[in-house]
């Protein structure tokens, strides 16, 4: 299953007639019949949840429930606006869009000389009148018509949207499986450093416990506290070791994180909460450091943790 990004776009225009259905539509098209225009738009950007917006005319709103039900089937999150519009667009046969048809104009006509003869101050008929009027007269599109080329159409359009969301998903798995692998060898440049920093550890520890014991001759007795500061300074030392423990559990993330990208699905949540463990380990190898290299291994970590975050939220 391929990984999606949250951002894409698609667009669709496709003929409606009467007695077509569904997507057959655009082949059913005579030259004697009237259509229409349907076009539809999708827009999606990144949001936390499933955010779904509708912009339909007129003739298209009943069908926004239906709409919405294709689009929470399918998506699950992003924030998404459909646009949907329907216009008139004469006959099959070429006939321009909007314009009136020849008998319309007669009848027009007709019924301005006969007003004018009853009421002869009354104005004429201005350009914009015919084409209001005239527009009025255009045929009825049948609902059950209408509502199959409407559902077709946003099938089609999902499927153009995934596809582009798809593309984008796969670029977006790349470039974090590259992170991936830079983390890996940066956790493989820390590991040999551990035994170095156990020693640090040790050494400095044994300085402290030796400070502690000649005070303690000096002064003719070994005090009850020194004891006490031994205790802390040996679970100090036990802590401040513990970094192999943090990129053990680095590299079982950077494994899962793995694991999902190839896999794909609906993933970017759970990416989300991986991000932050990472983060939290690079962050305490970075407080237990006791050495300017593991440092710099911490800072470049959680530079290349924070590039995938930013990648991360962008993935459905």
């Amino acid at each position: 299953m391929p990984v999606y990004s949250m951002t894409g776009y698609a667009s669709l225009q496709i003929p409606v007639v009467p007695s077509a259905t569904g997507s057959d539509s655009a082949k059913s098209v005579t030259e004697s019949e009237h259509v229409w225009q349907l076009t539809l738009e999708l827009r999606s950007v990144n949001s936390r949840f499933l955010d779904l917006a509708f912009r339909l005319s007129d003739e298209l709103r009943p069908f926004e429930s239906l709409a919405r039900e294709q689009l929470q089937r399918r998506l699950h999150r992003g924030k998404l606006e459909l646009r949907a519009s329907l216009e008139y667009g004469g006959t099959a046969s070429g006939a321009a869009a909007d314009m009136p048809a020849v008998a319309t104009l007669q009848r027009l006509a007709s019924c301005e000389e006969a007003i004018r003869s009853w009421m002869p101050q009354a104005m004429p008929l201005s350009v914009a009148d015919v084409l209001r009027i005239a527009g009025t007269a255009r045929p009825t599109l049948p609902m059950d018509a209408l509502s199959r080329t409407f559902a077709s159409a946003v099938t089609a359009l999902l499927d153009q949207m995934q596809q582009t969301r798809a593309t984008e998903g796969k670029q977006l798995a790349d470039s974090l499986l590259e992170r991936v692998d830079a983390l890996r060898t940066l956790a493989r440049e820390a590991e040999p450093l551990i035994p170095q920093l156990v020693a640090q550890q040790k050494q400095r520890f044994l300085d402290r416990w030796n400070d502690a014991l000649q005070t303690a001759s000096r002064q003719g007795h070994i005090p009850e506290t020194a004891e006490e500061r031994a205790l802390t300074e040996a679970t100090a030392f036990a802590i401040r070791i513990d970094v192999a423990e943090e990129l053990t559990r680095l590299q079982a993330h950077l494994d899962t994180i793995e694991k999902h990208l190839r896999d794909g699905g609906e993933l970017g949540k759970r990416m989300e909460f991986l991000i932050q463990e990472l983060h939290r380990e690079a962050n305490t190898l970075g407080s237990k450091s006791a050495s300017l290299e593991t440092s710099r291994i911490s800072v470049d970590m959680k530079v290349l943790i924070e590039q995938m975050r930013e990648q991360v939220q962008n993935i459905e």
